[in-house]
């Protein structure tokens, strides 16, 4: 019996040697040829082709990385009409290729939060900040200084959100807070560089100063 089955697996391996070598092929039995005479067919010129040294590869590697560098939209402001006649007559004097900025209406919506305070002591802003965390409410201290020590449980665009959220807190126990709004909506008027690249970048620093405390930041 072993014999036998020693025959069997030496049969068999000889079968599969011959079918993968093609030594079977003349009977119908071979595996399938991986040939794609269709790319041979299609390339361009191989024998241009050639291996480059290290110092042509970094000079290729340099070309291609300027080539593609991403560019990224920045955005300032906003400004008061005073302000923005200002800007607009540096960026005009500026070396700011023409076309790479504009000056736009833009408004900002009021700012309210459910508010907590003011506390007699940061310690009592502090305990009651603890005792918020142990209903499992996030709450920040309030950097207004009119409102400090205080907390904020949640900033909002609209009187009616802040609102709606002050109801689902009071279910849950808190019975303190109130909303107050932190800031009047704002009309005036927006900086937009759409696409900075590494050549505008350079040349930013000519209008900082007409930004006056309003910093370059990512567009939304």
């Amino acid at each position: 019996m072993l014999r036998f089955a020693v025959l069997s697996l030496l049969l068999i391996n000889g079968l599969y040697f011959a079918w993968s070598q093609g030594l079977l092929r003349a009977y119908g039995f071979a595996p399938a040829e991986q040939r794609e005479p269709q790319r041979l067919a299609q390339q361009l010129r191989p024998e241009a082709w050639r291996l480059l040294n290290p110092e042509e590869l970094r000079r290729v590697e340099t070309a291609a990385r300027v080539a593609f560098r991403p560019t990224e939209c920045l955005m300032a402001g906003l400004f008061d009409e005073e302000r923005s006649a200002t800007l607009r007559h540096t960026l005009e004097r500026s070396a700011l290729p023409a076309g790479s900025w504009s000056l736009d209406e833009a408004s900002e919506p009021g700012r309210w939060i459910v508010y907590m305070g003011k506390y007699p002591s940061m310690e009592a802003a502090r305990k009651k900040r603890a005792e918020l965390a142990s209903l499992s409410l996030k709450s920040e201290f309030v950097g207004d200084p009119k409102l400090e020590p205080g907390l904020s449980l949640g900033g909002f665009d609209s009187v009616a959100a802040a609102n709606s959220e002050l109801m689902e807190l009071v279910k849950r126990g808190v019975r303190a807070a109130k909303v107050v709004q932190l800031r009047e909506p704002v009309q005036g008027i927006r900086l937009r560089l759409s696409s900075v690249d590494d050549t505008l970048r350079a040349r930013l620093d000519e209008i900082r100063p007409a930004l006056a405390d309003k910093p370059l930041r990512p567009c939304p």
